[in-house]
């Protein structure tokens, strides 16, 4: 008997039974200088920057420098439920970075 179906079968029931990663958000203000322009985003985080303001500006930092934008300050962090009532003031910048 071959014990490699049984485990193969195993494996998939245990990895179905693993809870889905909670998906996480932040909004954000960031700046451009010369000439001054402000903006307002959303962002999607890693799990492991949720609800930790600076490990979100670690993620976002880098990425808002590649287009010249300064990260000025993470407002908030939260899960989905929270990004429809984001999505028309981040406008252009909802989930751009």
């Amino acid at each position: 008997m071959n014990p490699r179906p049984a485990l193969l079968a195993l494996a998939l029931i245990l990895t179905s039974a693993l809870p889905a990663a909670a998906q996480c958000y932040a909004d954000y203000k960031a700046k451009q200088d010369n000439p001054l322009r402000l903006h307002y985003g959303v962002v999607e985080l890693p799990a492991s920057a949720c609800g930790d303001a600076r490990a979100a500006a670690g993620h976002l930092a880098p990425r808002l420098q590649q287009d010249g934008w300064i990260l000025l300050q993470i407002m908030s962090t939260f899960g989905p439920e929270g990004l429809d009532a984001r999505r028309e003031d981040a406008g252009r910048f909802f989930l751009r970075y």
